[in-house]
């Protein structure tokens, strides 16, 4: 049996697809673009190509993200929060806290010990507080998002970058610039003020360990162990490009869940 989660996140659509042992037989990852429809659709063609696999061979698909309306061939949809909080368990069973810092949107969401939501919170006004505020920054000062990482890793003196908001955010960059600021320390200040905001954000829902990781931010190696420098515990992170998955994992999980289910009630009816 295999399931299909699709998260569709503002900057990219992600595609997972999982067999009855938990085992991923295949993910993918698109731009989603303006077309979200479409993004959805690219990437289950994707991924079902990654794994060898046809479209007959899904018995169910689940939507979430911030485009998970616009899946038009999903068979339910679900919040990213309950998407998020579930993939974080499956790889991480004792995660109690969930920090997701996407594109467009910084969430921490506090869970029970069984695994249900207790509570959560969203910086979701300001895109200073994102991934794409960091991806925004990388670009004006003429490196691509693949050049973020090693970029980072030389920086020595970050500087401070205590904008509220992106515009303002977005000023300070450009002054530290004019300032002969190292470009590396400029990323990495704006690293240190991304995760203030996290932090800021998990004390409001009473965060305690353990504390997963997730979202396309974590793949720069300093935003880790920035998040670990400012709280009392080390973060589960996991490996590679996993982290930005996750939600999606999630989302395929929770579909085996409901077809089993589906089929029980066949089976009594």
């Amino acid at each position: 049996m295999i399931t299909a989660g699709i998260d569709v996140g503002s900057t990219y659509t992600k595609a997972i697809l999982l067999d009855e042992n938990d085992n991923i037989v295949g993910k993918a990852m698109c731009k989603t673009g303006f077309r979200l429809t479409e993004a959805a659709r690219r990437c289950f063609d994707a991924v079902l190509e990654e794994a060898g696999k046809t479209e007959s061979d899904v018995e169910y698909l689940v939507a979430t993200g911030y485009g998970r309306d616009q899946v038009d061939f999903k068979d339910l949809k679900v919040t990213d929060l309950t998407a998020s909080a579930r993939g974080a368990r499956l790889m991480f069973p004792g995660t109690r806290c969930v920090l997701d810092v996407g594109g467009q949107t910084m969430k921490a969401i506090r869970l029970e010990e069984d695994g249900k939501i207790k509570s959560f919170r969203m910086n979701d006004k300001c895109a200073a507080g994102t991934g794409a505020f960091l991806e925004k920054t990388a670009r004006y000062m003429g490196y691509t998002v693949q050049e973020i990482s090693n970029l980072l890793e030389t920086s020595h003196n970050p500087a401070e970058i205590s904008g509220v908001c992106a515009v303002f955010a977005e000023s300070e960059v450009i002054n530290q610039l004019s300032l002969g600021t190292p470009p590396a320390d400029i990323m990495q200040g704006s690293i240190d003020s991304l995760t203030t905001r996290a932090v800021q954000l998990m004390k409001r829902v009473k965060a305690e360990p353990e504390i997963t990781l997730i979202g396309g931010i974590m793949r720069f190696p300093t935003m880790p162990r920035t998040v670990e420098g400012r709280i009392d515990s080390i973060p589960n992170l996991a490996d590679g490009d996993m982290p930005q998955f996750l939600t999606a994992l999630g989302a395929a999980w929770l579909g085996r869940l409901r077809f089993k289910k589906l089929q029980a009630e066949t089976v009594t009816a």
